[in-house]
């Protein structure tokens, strides 16, 4: 079956059932999107992850990220958006206050992400294909030597700040690392194909990964290292992406560019996911300063979603003048504008927050990829290309 045909199945089907939110609302009077009551924060009896910094509200895992709180640590930063350019291996650097590129700094080959250390003081170029992470200071901009990695695809970090877990997708591997000096702790081998992308439960007990290349998910025990769910996603040729959990904890939001939205999980049970259309490609997701909304790039349409989780439905859709491809990126520290690689397009776009007006269209290399926004505010950083608590 055609992925459209199949989206439009799931349309038919699934928008008819109520789906699970972070909160009740009202969905538009054209859009089928109906809800139900919220659900309840897990009551558990045993506590977080050892070692990890307790969350600032139990009822909002982003309650660190308001804007311009900025740890000690970063403060002093400049601020900057950094590049990674898949094809032209490279980092594009630019000044957000002239919208210039100023800097370009040689990498290994195919970098895919540049993801912010967990103490905050580094940031790490994944050069997948060049099986090295490189480390650049953010606040000189000066990239350091090389550290030996193999397969590094995206990388993360476990909420308590003691390992660093690189996403080896074609490895077929999770492997933990020592998150300061990147010594293997324990690799876990992995059935499904493509693990990319993940988020992590409030307490960092768990995390669910994205599979692209098989179409699954995974749930996996972060101070055992072990996978302890899995699922298939019921689309035909599925492709999973960016992961990110609902600001009360509870459910997790997995775009699919191939199914052309949002599958949504509650992430204790790990049940069948529902599935919220939001357009062609959806890829990267991105929170809001005041974590009222999500911001979903649609990469196959040159368009931004924007879901309210108050309200539990979508609310706007931007559109990028001329078209676009926009992919992953990051939200400025204080909130105003949304910046995305076009990773088709050598360009990065920035938006307006308030209005979905492009400020700005800036060339940058090649295959533009994961770009870090930084400093950004937050006690510490889970990776990617910035996930604060």
């Amino acid at each position: 079956m055609h992925p459209t045909t199949v989206t439009r199945v799931l349309i038919a089907g699934i928008a008819l059932a109520a789906l699970t939110g972070c909160t009740s609302g009202s969905p538009h009077k054209n859009e089928a999107l109906p809800t139900k009551a919220p659900l309840k924060p897990a009551q558990r009896a045993d506590p977080g992850l050892p070692g990890m910094p307790p969350l600032l509200d139990p009822k909002d895992v982003y309650a660190a990220d308001r804007p311009n709180q900025l740890s000690p640590v970063v403060k002093d930063f400049p601020s900057r958006v950094y590049v990674p350019n898949t094809i032209s291996n490279t980092v594009s650097v630019i000044d957000p206050e002239t919208y210039k590129v100023i800097d370009t700094i040689p990498v290994g080959r195919q970098p895919q992400h540049v993801v912010p250390s967990w103490d905050l003081k580094t940031l790490w170029v994944n050069n997948d294909l060049g099986n090295t992470l490189i480390p650049i200071d953010p606040k000189t901009g000066k990239a350091g030597k090389p550290v030996a990695v193999h397969d590094p695809y995206n990388l993360y970090f476990t909420p308590n700040g003691r390992y660093a877990i690189v996403m080896a997708s074609k490895d077929r591997q999770l492997v933990f690392r020592d998150a300061h000096t990147m010594k293997v702790a324990k690799a876990v081998p992995v059935s499904c194909y493509g693990v990319n992308h993940a988020d992590f439960s409030p307490d960092g007990r768990y995390f669910i990964v994205s599979c692209e290349f098989s179409g699954e998910l995974l749930k996996v025990d972060t101070e055992k290292m072990e996978v302890i769910g899995q699922q298939k996603l019921p689309v035909h040729g599925s492709m999973p992406q960016d992961v990110k959990v609902c600001p009360d904890g509870k459910t997790f939001y997995i775009a699919d560019m191939v199914a052309n939205g949002l599958w949504i999980v509650d992430g204790d049970s790990f049940g069948k996911p529902e599935f919220l259309p939001t357009g062609k490609g959806a890829h990267g997701l991105y929170v809001s300063r005041d974590s009222r909304e999500m911001y979903i790039s649609n990469r196959g349409e040159g368009t931004i979603s924007v879901f309210d989780f108050t309200q539990n439905r979508l609310t706007d859709k931007w559109r990028l003048p001329g078209g676009g491809s926009p992919d992953m990126g990051g939200v400025s520290a204080d909130g105003k504008v949304l910046w995305l690689s076009g990773r088709y397009n050598a360009e990065v776009y920035a938006l307006d927050t308030g209005t979905g007006k492009e400020l700005a269209r800036i060339k940058v290399g090649n295959g533009p990829h994961g770009l870090a926004v930084y400093p950004q505010p937050g006690r510490y950083s889970l990776g990617h290309t910035g996930v604060f608590r």
